[in-house]
């Protein structure tokens, strides 16, 4: 008689990753794409913010819908930014498509917008019929260089960012550089903070480069925003493909970096700060705290504080001085699970693991940024 059995398994999985320019075009990335995966029927999702402000993309992606025959019904427009994450109504509105349409595993959802779109469209995959396949089309900076790429989807709950979610990769990920043009200068902005985040942590050449072409960024140089989210797209994709740890079952967690606070602040401030604004804020934080804790020197800190403030990202925040905020520590330990680990630098390129922050170091580094 058995009394136990383990027994392993592996999956291979290829994460897809292109950049492009118009990309619906004939015989470019999506079509290609598509025609590798050969779903069935298509379902098709989009971001409002990106259907109101481009009206461009909307007759190329009209154009795309008339020649692909497997698309079904009209594209399914849901309500941009955090807000389609604060709740489950834009996850009910996918699944009700994927039952109104028959969207089945074999099929293909394709959704096109920012990261909280992403987000719950992705969630909305991956609990559809079990998992349903996802092509993902980013059109923010934030997306294109971060969430984008990743291997998580979520929502909010109980004032808790991604509270409730699955670690599901996409099918494959398509950077339109093209999407970018319409954002908004804050928007355009927002996807250096978490370039600055990873440059830090593993690339000093391309914290370099953004220091050196800050101007130019905020000037639309679409070049070399280009360059700056394919470096730090492909920064973060090689972590999640080479690091070990692509589900985060570790309790080290690199790539969140500043995040424990940025994702309090934004609760705090009841959703109206940016993502990209609260990270550069997160960073400012434990970039402070690294100083005080004695790790960093205080002219690399100085440095990098500088540059987050040359891109146009505010570093301190009212919310920082509510004592609510420290909770924040907490709620990131629980999220990860297991011992709280978060990340400090001691240089660039010389991230550190700590356990434990004392609530007098991080009030110390507020201060120092109000």
């Amino acid at each position: 008689m058995i009394d136990s059995i383990d027994a392993s398994f592996s999956i291979e999985w290829t994460h897809r990753l292109r950049f492009a320019q118009r990309a619906f075009d004939v015989g470019n990335e999506i079509d290609t794409l598509i025609e590798e995966l050969q779903p069935v029927r298509i379902l098709a999702v989009l971001d409002k913010g990106l259907a109101d402000t481009n009206p461009e993309f909307i007759e190329v992606l009209d154009a795309w819908r008339g020649r692909e025959e497997r698309v079904c019904g009209d594209v399914l427009v849901l309500p941009g930014g955090e807000d389609s994450k604060n709740d489950l109504n834009a996850v009910n509105s996918v699944l009700e498509s994927i039952d109104e349409n028959g969207i089945c595993r074999r099929s293909c959802i394709l959704v096109i917008g920012g990261g909280a779109v992403l987000d719950a469209v992705g969630f909305s995959s991956s609990i559809g019929h079990r998992g349903i396949p996802l092509i993902r089309v980013p059109s923010t900076t934030l997306s294109q260089g971060d969430s984008g790429v990743g291997v998580k989807n979520g929502v909010n709950l109980f004032g808790k960012k991604n509270f409730i979610g699955v670690f599901d990769p996409p099918f494959a990920v398509v950077n339109d550089s093209t999407l970018l043009k319409s954002l908004p200068d804050e928007h355009w902005r927002a996807g250096l903070s978490e370039a600055v985040k990873v440059a830090l942590i593993k690339d000093t050449a391309l914290f370099e480069e953004i220091e050196r072409n800050a101007d130019a960024l905020l000037q639309r140089d679409t070049a070399k925003m280009n360059s700056v989210l394919q470096k730090s797209a492909t920064l973060h994709l090689h972590h999640i493909t080479n690091g070990g740890d692509p589900f985060e079952r570790l309790e080290a967690r690199p790539l969140d970096f500043g995040h424990w606070a940025a994702h309090k602040l934004e609760q705090l401030a009841d959703f109206q700060i940016s993502h990209g604004d609260a990270v550069a804020i997160g960073l400012a934080v434990d970039i402070r705290c690294s100083v005080a804790l004695g790790l960093l020197e205080n002219e690399i800190a100085e440095r990098i504080i500088s540059l987050l403030q040359k891109l146009g990202f505010p570093t301190s925040h009212q919310e920082l001085k509510n004592p609510i905020l420290l909770d924040g520590i907490e709620e990131f330990r629980q999220h990860l699970g297991g011992t709280l680990t978060l990340l400090m630098l001691e240089g660039f390129e010389q991230p550190i693991d700590i356990h434990a922050l004392d609530v007098n170091i991080v009030r110390q580094a507020i201060e120092k940024l109000m």
